[in-house]
């Protein structure tokens, strides 16, 4: 079908006009190779490729941003959430933090099922997802830590995942629409009937289709409106039958790009996400984002109340519903939540970077000046190779430096700390760590004059 082509270019379009009069940098497009991706079922691909947007410059602090099912990086640049949040003055301003939104395995321009092997694709979860962004950040990017995540919807739940299994990569972390525990109860049960309906068809044809199965939509249609829109704002949008008729209608006409591989997959992912036996090792702060009028996680259950007792930085906040919220989707619109974000991007602690000052300036040296200290004391006669130096001069750091992070956005300030001190008959070896935003450099001295400036460790390593 060529309406998958026309619509797609269409939404570039659009997705292109609404970057360019967004009031933050434009979003810039990567693509990087993970080799040898081991997926959770033992496959392996040879090359996986995952595709990113970036907005602001890579000096600033990161922040990772996660989709939801059946979107990409282009959901998260919607007037709503990044033009209510990335902006001058907004809570995620791209001036000062360097946004990484990836597009999911199985999601965008990222590889899936219809790029050729089909039902041959792995079938991937959500641990998989995590594990690709991970590599997609430290290999791709060379990023170490961040100073926040936030993701929504599916985006929220490798949140979840991401602080349990990574819990010093990040300071900070917002899953939004999302719950921290097994997917279950009605959110999984129609979950499954969507794609019972979709594998049962006879022309979907055990996924060897030549066009797509008419169930897709219906499917796709159907659990968009029994699981997301908001009970009050449907009551006030569609009052009458006439009125839901037209929504509906307007649901079914609407051209679509989905492939029911792609599509299966993608929903299937969710099958085995549990983020509850991990929620002890959680170090970041954590603010949980819901609607109260969210279809797929109702808060009346009270089950991410309990699992946030477990988090030991954790809070919920809860958007009230009313006929403006729009249950499971109203999320995507920041306005809800953006003074609450701000308040706790501002009391979230830097990890990092305040380990680092907190250790250094416990260290006292000859001088008030300058902090640190001797951790190599002079030997009496000196014949410690250039090499043995920096060797024993990148444990140190690593001893003490074990969640670095970049320095506030707005800081500017140099600080040199002198690190090992050892002297011969003829020369006198000091090596220093310079750190300056957005990056750590090693200076290496000899009686008073520069010798050497290694790039020690980029900031964020």
């Amino acid at each position: 079908m060529k309406i998958s082509g026309v619509f797609g270019a269409c939404a570039l379009l659009v997705w292109s006009m609404t970057a360019a009069s967004a009031d933050y940098p434009a979003p810039k497009q990567g693509e990087w190779v993970a080799r040898a991706f081991k997926f959770h079922t033992g496959e392996v691909m040879p090359e996986l490729r995952l595709h990113y947007t970036t907005i602001g410059e890579s000096t600033g602090q990161p922040v990772l941003v996660l989709h939801g099912t059946g979107q990409s990086a282009a959901a998260m640049l919607s007037p709503g959430f990044a033009g209510e949040l990335f902006g001058p003055g907004q809570p995620l301003d791209a001036t000062k933090y360097y946004i990484i939104i990836p597009d999911s395995i199985g999601h965008g321009q990222s590889s899936k099922p219809s790029d050729g092997l089909k039902t041959k694709f792995p079938h991937y979860d959500y641990a998989d997802m995590v594990e690709a962004q991970h590599r997609l950040l430290t290999e791709g990017l060379g990023i170490r830590h961040l100073r926040l995540i936030i993701g929504n919807s599916m985006g929220g739940m490798q949140t979840w995942l991401w602080v349990e299994k990574y819990p010093a990569f990040m300071d900070a972390a917002v899953p939004m629409a999302s719950q921290p525990t097994a997917m279950a109860s009605r959110n999984w049960m129609l979950r499954r009937m969507m794609l019972e309906s979709i594998r049962q068809d006879p022309e979907y044809n055990g996924g060897n289709y030549q066009t797509q199965p008419h169930s897709l939509k219906l499917a796709g249609v159907f659990y968009g409106l029994a699981t997301a829109g908001g009970t009050l704002n449907y009551q006030k949008q569609a009052p009458t039958r006439e009125q839901a008729d037209k929504i509906v209608d307007a649901r079914l006409a609407a051209p679509t790009t989905a492939d029911a591989n792609d599509f299966i997959w993608a929903w299937d992912s969710s099958a085995d996400y549990d983020a509850a036996p991990g929620l002890a090792r959680i170090e970041a702060s954590v603010l949980a984002i819901n609607s109260a009028d969210d279809e797929r996680n109702p808060p009346e259950t009270g089950v991410t109340e309990r699992a946030l007792q477990q988090v030991k930085n954790g809070k919920l906040y809860l958007v009230p519903a009313s006929d403006q919220t729009s249950g499971h989707l109203t999320t995507g619109n920041a306005k809800f939540y953006k003074q609450q974000l701000q308040d706790f991007l501002q009391t979230a602690p830097q990890r990092g970077t305040q380990a680092i000052h907190s250790s250094l300036d416990a260290l006292s040296w000859s001088t008030g000046i300058a902090r640190g200290i001797d951790l190599l004391p002079a030997p009496s006669s000196a014949r410690i190779s250039f090499k043995v130096a920096i060797d024993a001069l990148r444990l140190s750091i690593a001893c003490w430096v074990t969640s670095i992070i970049r320095p506030e956005p707005s800081s500017s300030e140099m600080r040199t700390f002198p690190l090992i001190r050892f002297s011969s008959s003829s020369s006198s070896w000091r090596f220093w760590l310079s750190a300056h935003t957005p990056s750590l450099t090693l200076l290496v001295t000899t009686g008073s004059s520069p010798m050497l400036a290694i790039p020690a460790l980029r900031a964020g390593v």
